[in-house]
């Protein structure tokens, strides 16, 4: 595709389980409370938790309402995010997720690795329970005519995925695809199964190349721990976008959110802090992030 006829934007939206999405939610509010609307770009690419992101934001509710929700929701406590039985813990997919990196000789065999591991742990019932869930947090389950990718993994091919509305996939299916938590299992979309898209490459930002401008959300700032020479690490994708033209702005969480992204990210108490701190964060880049968006300097 051709983008040097027009200026073009594009957002990645990364994953960090319930953290990560409510402090996107926070900070795309936060900017469009002082005029920056990104949430209007060409091009939004969303990984995991991101993906839901990118669902809830094309979704034509005003994201001022999708934070008001955040705010609005009653407190959660340390212990309402246990996983269930048949789950691992934050830590202790950190731990289980550690051994396979370990064993793996690069990033497809990691991938086999983890699809493979993640098919022993399929459960009955376990993907509609989930289809459930995403289908509640998605204000519309209809693809957007805005152009979204979501990522995801194949499970069967360890090959990667990306859905879009012209790829046959329910919206709600894409998203519950790429939020999928490997280590609980699978998700299927017809005779078809698949893991977390952030297997496919952290935070995806590389589907962007060609864009003129490119915002990447990261709520983990950047970090990765598949060894560099994967080439997984958004710092290397981000020197692949500037060396193929465009121009990258990178924001990570400031203290504001609190410590929250680490591996109790998918405890549901992570979100209030998560979503004022990226409020926060996004009325103070405003500026910044506006005359970027603007392609101005």
């Amino acid at each position: 595709m051709n983008h040097s006829s027009a200026p073009t934007t594009a957002v990645i939206l990364a994953g960090a389980g319930a953290a990560g999405n409510a402090w996107q939610i926070g900070l795309v509010a936060g900017l469009a409370d002082v005029g920056v609307d990104i949430a209007r770009a060409d091009l939004i690419v969303g990984t995991s938790a991101g993906s839901t992101v990118a669902a809830q934001i094309t979704s034509g509710v005003p994201v001022a309402d999708l934070y008001a929700a955040i705010i609005a929701a009653p407190p959660a406590d340390r212990g309402s995010g246990r996983p269930t039985p048949a789950q691992l813990s934050g830590p202790s997919y950190m731990e289980w997720s550690e051994q396979i990196i370990a064993a793996s000789t690069d990033a497809s065999d990691w991938r086999r690795r983890m699809a493979a591991a993640a098919m022993e742990k399929d459960a009955p019932n376990r993907p509609n329970r989930w289809r459930d869930i995403v289908a509640a947090r998605l204000p519309r389950h209809a693809w957007p005519e805005q152009r979204v990718l979501i990522t995801a993994v194949d499970a069967r091919t360890a090959q990667p995925e990306i859905f879009d509305r012209d790829s046959g996939v329910d919206l709600v299916d894409a998203v519950a695809a790429s939020t999928s938590n490997g280590f609980g299992g699978t998700y299927p979309i017809g005779e078809n199964r698949y893991i977390n898209g952030a297997y496919r490459r952290s935070s995806n930002a590389d589907l962007a190349s060609g864009y003129g401008r490119v915002l990447v959300l990261d709520p983990f700032s950047g970090r990765s721990r598949s060894p560099v020479e994967w080439g997984m690490d958004l710092a290397t994708q981000v020197a692949e976008l500037r060396a193929g033209g465009s121009a990258v702005e990178v924001v990570f969480p400031d203290a504001g959110a609190g410590d929250v992204f680490n591996a109790d990210a998918l405890n549901p108490a992570t979100r209030l802090p998560a979503a004022r701190g990226g409020y926060a964060q996004g009325r103070a880049l405003a500026e910044r992030i506006g005359g970027f968006w603007r392609g101005e300097g």
